[in-house]
């Protein structure tokens, strides 16, 4: 740091610091008399012999008391332990040194070593670029799974959702996006996963070749549920960081519904009234203020894949509907499809990209269109072509969707070695399927 930026610093600097005492833990959130502080301020506790310094954000107040909630836990805290104020929310070390790292969820390496050299800080609760200076989505992003770039174009700076089942593929598919796609750098947030599945994603799934342009932030199921909502912050910070610099980034989020499951944990602890389905008003708050900060920007992008567990495949139920309805579209994955060994299990008729027709030339669209009619037609007649029930002849589109139906499905599958690009898929989608099927 220079003399000029010391400088600057100074006038925000003061001789005063702000101190309060615990008065009492209930559950996951503690009071404290004092210390002057605001909603989303980060405080330490000094706790123990060894006056170790633990964690802690305002999250609200009752009374004259500040109400906290640890990133670290609260063992060891106790009545009269001393809360000391920063006056300010959380920040992270940000820079290119963290590609290829994995980070929790308060931007440290998971593997205790010290952060490289050369990082800036970097505030993780940041406001969505204003709706006027975001460009309008016009370029492609090749993501290099077929059924998406051909049936569901995705533009720079697009928000998709995938919503799926426990089980279905979900994983598989966000590794094949981080290894495949042309973006510069991948950001890729794994919230509440159970602690075995990190390692067989970055080893299995991943691998080398998706970790050497991938920065990973983990927040484990076993953590507080204010870790886990700073996990899904810090990662759309990391990735604001790198479109700052005017680079082209995925983010991938896994997942969405456990981001709300943490902060209706925390609504219900501070007091807040369970609304929808037990979800608190908190929590509908949180989802666009975070879906929103991704996205254009006039620097650069964040194509953005926010994962969504739908339980019992239900479509409906209050996370996925708002999330829906934040999103530039969503790709659904359907276990039917999953149990019948085709991955990626998309649901074409299901799915729907909002940017698709304004990206996309006249003739890929109509093909796109056809391939879709094919499934709808096969669909809505397969019971009567499985037991015989329909004779050749009875109808054209009928006949039609019967013979093309394989080389759609063919179309469809995709293993998670085989490597496409957007034109590649594009060319053979209007090759097999833009006249009719008939070439």
């Amino acid at each position: 740091m220079n003399a000029q930026e010391l400088i600057n610093i100074v006038p925000s600097l003061t001789p005063y610091k702000w101190y309060g005492k615990v008065t009492r833990v209930v559950g996951l959130t503690i009071e404290s008399k004092g210390p002057q502080a605001s909603i989303g301020d980060l405080c330490y506790i000094v706790v123990g012999k060894s006056q170790t310094k633990v964690k802690a954000e305002v999250v609200g107040f009752r009374d004259e008391n500040v109400l906290l909630m640890p990133l670290n836990g609260t063992t060891d805290i106790s009545p009269g332990s001393l809360v000391e104020a920063t006056g300010k929310p959380l920040e992270i070390k940000v820079g290119a040194g963290l590609i290829g790292n994995v980070i929790d969820g308060c931007g440290e390496l998971m593997s205790k070593a010290p952060l490289p050299k050369g990082l800036t800080s970097f505030p993780t609760d940041n406001a969505p670029p204003n709706p006027l200076s975001r460009p309008r989505i016009h370029e492609k992003m090749s993501l290099g799974v077929r059924a998406i770039d051909s049936l569901f174009t995705v533009g720079k700076g697009q928000r998709i959702g995938i919503f799926a089942g426990s089980g279905v593929g979900k994983s598989t598919l966000l590794s094949m996006l981080a290894k495949n796609s042309a973006a510069d750098v991948n950001v890729i947030a794994l919230i509440g996963e159970r602690g075995r599945e990190v390692k067989d994603f970055i080893e299995r799934d991943l691998g080398e070749e998706g970790l050497r342009k991938s920065v990973l932030v983990v927040a484990t199921s076993d953590q507080p549920a204010l870790m886990r909502i700073k996990g899904a912050m810090t990662a759309t910070a990391v990735a604001e960081y790198f479109r700052n610099q005017g680079l082209h980034v995925n983010l991938m989020m896994d997942s969405v519904t456990r981001f709300a499951m943490a902060q209706r944990e925390i609504g219900l602890a501070i007091g807040e009234p369970p609304t929808s389905k037990g979800y608190t008003p908190s929590v509908f708050a949180m989802l666009p203020k975070l879906l929103e900060r991704s996205g254009t920007d006039v620097k650069g992008s964040i194509t953005a894949f926010y994962t969504v567990l739908v339980d019992g495949d239900d479509m409906n139920e209050p996370i996925a509907d708002a999330v829906r309805g934040i999103l530039d579209g969503h790709l659904v994955l359907d276990r039917k499809l999953a149990n019948k060994g085709q991955f990626p299990a998309i649901n074409v008729l299901r799915s729907v990209s909002r940017v698709m027709a304004d990206i996309v030339d006249d003739v890929h669209k109509t093909s796109a269109d056809q391939v879709r009619s094919y499934l709808s037609i096969y669909n809505d007649n397969e019971d009567l072509i499985n037991i015989g029930a329909y004779k050749r002849g009875a109808s054209k589109d009928i006949d039609e969707a019967i013979l093309m139906y394989p080389k759609v499905i063919n179309f469809l599958k995709q293993s998670t070695t085989e490597v496409t690009t957007i034109d590649q898929s594009v060319e053979r989608l209007i090759n097999e399927f833009a006249k009719g099927g008939r070439t």
